[in-house]
């Protein structure tokens, strides 16, 4: 699931704001000339990958003759990968190579992997021989095969990686020799358009392509969207602004770790000296954690006052961003079920076996149902932000209408009305698809569903973003983001490890298992309604959290 898109880039706004109006000299290279090239680039990229995201569970078990719950165990993992890899794509930009250059290689990676993986589809010998035809055998896919397949997805899962935690930064470089507010804020309204309209693009146009004219065609959509992604960020490459690489701000924690293990066996004394930072806005060494005090504890005063000396001692306020990051975690983990139920992909095979069609020569694609979540997202947020938050607020006195920890509560709820709902509609459905009378029920009826994921996923994914931003140090508003992506990536393993285990499960003794490819003959309901199980209980235990 990738409507996160739209949240990751607007919970970068007051880092890269702050940055944007700091410089007044003037330089030739950069503005607004360069946001066409810059935009154009994600934009595409998220075409090409979010048009084979959307529809790749049937081409898996089509093509791949993959079992239903095999197949979005591999999306799923293939996601995990995807945003793991996006935070070693911004260290890297930001400590090595610097922006432009991780970009231009991430477009490339991404370029060879979409034509891969459209290979898989005009090459016969990539793919194993198809069940349908007449006079071949319904053989398995070689490991060669495997092989070819998943190496086309993990290099599209480094160039996402290197595209995404980069691009919107890199965007805002071209422009912090202005001084203009209009001129920043009329740059993230066309990317945050960019971004809606792009996802808007590949559930449906491409989608309703690859549904239409069948593989081949379907995957060179996103080749030629990711070569002109490629050569639109390379053609503007005379005009950008390249900022100089720096220390990336993830190495101090690592430095505390590492040096509080060092002086583990030193006890603390009253009277010890600790290394503070020169900067005027100093943060006092709290108790909490205490033995992570060690890492910059000074013993010996003659260093203590030689701040050449300290350069192997981590400052209080590392220590003190540390314990800002190791307090949050009990709640950061309350939202990684939200994100299981977020990512399923058994409402897409559920759509296809449902009355899609609005009129007797159109159905909609199966996987478009997915932009009805875009929909209520897109809606939602500025209806919450203009209507809502000022109603609100005058009962609360809270600012944000409602206090974030209440915000990612309802959340959490909403996640399990979710689950609820898509129990009954797939008991329902299921009822109906396997009576007498062999009834076709609408897929009008998954709509619900998506509209309470968008809404889960704007009060609790947003909320989450805004609660890390408001808990950690002001220093370090780039490890938000850090947090949710880990928080999708550990989502994205554990709906991978919970698919497996259910389907294994249930499926012993020769029985059929609830995620069977024939939807009719398992008991998704049953899936669903213990993943609203499990989340009632992720609900006590982030109860207990907030109590904590």
């Amino acid at each position: 699931m990738e409507t996160h898109l739209n949240q990751e880039t607007s919970s970068m706004d007051a880092e890269l704001q702050s940055k944007l109006l700091h410089d007044d000299h003037h330089v030739q290279k950069g503005g607004l000339r360069t946001m066409p090239f810059i935009i154009v680039n994600e934009a595409f990229e998220s075409i090409a990958s979010h048009g084979l995201t959307m529809n790749m569970i049937f081409y898996l078990m089509e093509v791949y003759h993959m079992e239903a719950a095999t197949g979005t165990s591999v999306l799923y993992v293939w996601s995990a990968l995807s945003n793991g890899l996006s935070i070693f794509g911004g260290l890297i930009s930001d400590s090595y190579l610097g922006r432009f250059r991780v970009i231009a290689i991430g477009s490339l990676f991404s370029l060879i992997g979409v034509t891969l993986l459209w290979l898989t589809s005009i090459v016969p010998q990539l793919t194993p021989s198809s069940c349908q035809e007449p006079g071949t055998g319904c053989s398995p896919p070689t490991r060669a095969q495997f092989g070819f397949l998943y190496t086309s997805f993990g290099i599209m899962s480094i160039g996402s990686a290197c595209i995404r935690p980069c691009s919107i930064a890199f965007g805002a470089d071209q422009l912090k020799h202005h001084k203009n507010q209009r001129l920043i804020d009329s740059y993230f309204n066309w990317y945050y358009a960019s971004a809606t309209i792009s996802i808007a693009i590949a559930s449906t146009v491409v989608v309703y392509i690859q549904d239409r004219f069948g593989w081949r065609v379907g995957f060179a959509v996103p080749v030629l969207a990711m070569f002109c992604s490629v050569l639109m960020f390379l053609l503007g490459s005379p005009l950008y602004v390249k900022v100089k690489v720096d220390k990336s701000p993830f190495s101090g924690l690592i430095q505390v770790l590492i040096v509080a293990f060092r002086n583990r066996k030193i006890r603390l004394l009253p009277d010890d000296c600790y290394n503070y930072s020169n900067d005027m806005d100093q943060v006092e060494l709290t108790d909490g954690l205490r033995f992570l005090n060690k890492a910059c504890v000074v013993r010996d005063v003659d260093i203590g006052f030689s701040g050449s000396n300290l350069c192997g001692i981590p400052t209080v306020e590392n220590v003190e961003s540390l314990k800002s990051l190791i307090r949050i975690v009990p709640i950061w983990s309350s939202g990684i079920l939200v994100f299981v139920n977020l990512l399923q992909k058994f409402p897409t095979l559920e759509a296809e076996k449902m009355n899609r069609r609005i009129t007797s020569s159109f159905e909609i694609p199966a996987a478009s149902f997915n932009l009805f979540m875009l929909l209520t997202i897109t809606i939602w947020i500025p209806f919450y932000d203009r209507v809502m938050v000022p109603f609100l607020a005058k009962f609360t006195h809270e600012p944000r209408g409602l206090n974030l920890k209440t915000r990612m509560g309802v959340g959490i709820i909403l996640s399990i009305v979710t689950m609820v709902v898509s129990a009954i509609v797939e008991t329902i459905r299921r009822d109906l698809a396997n009576s007498n009378m062999r009834v076709v029920m609408s897929a009008m009826w998954l709509v619900p569903q998506f509209v309470l994921l968008g809404l889960t996923e704007a009060f609790n994914g947003i909320g989450q973003l805004e609660f890390y931003y408001s808990e950690l140090p002001n220093s370090m508003p780039s490890l938000a983001m850090v947090m949710f992506k880990v928080s999708m990536a550990v989502a994205s393993l554990i709906a991978s490890l919970l698919t497996n285990i259910v389907d294994s499960v249930t499926g012993q003794g020769g029985g059929v298992s609830w995620l069977s490819s024939d939807i009719d003959e398992g008991h998704v309901d049953y899936y669903y309604w213990l993943l609203s199980f499990l989340t009632l209980l992720n609900f006590v235990y982030y109860l207990i959290c907030c109590r904590l």
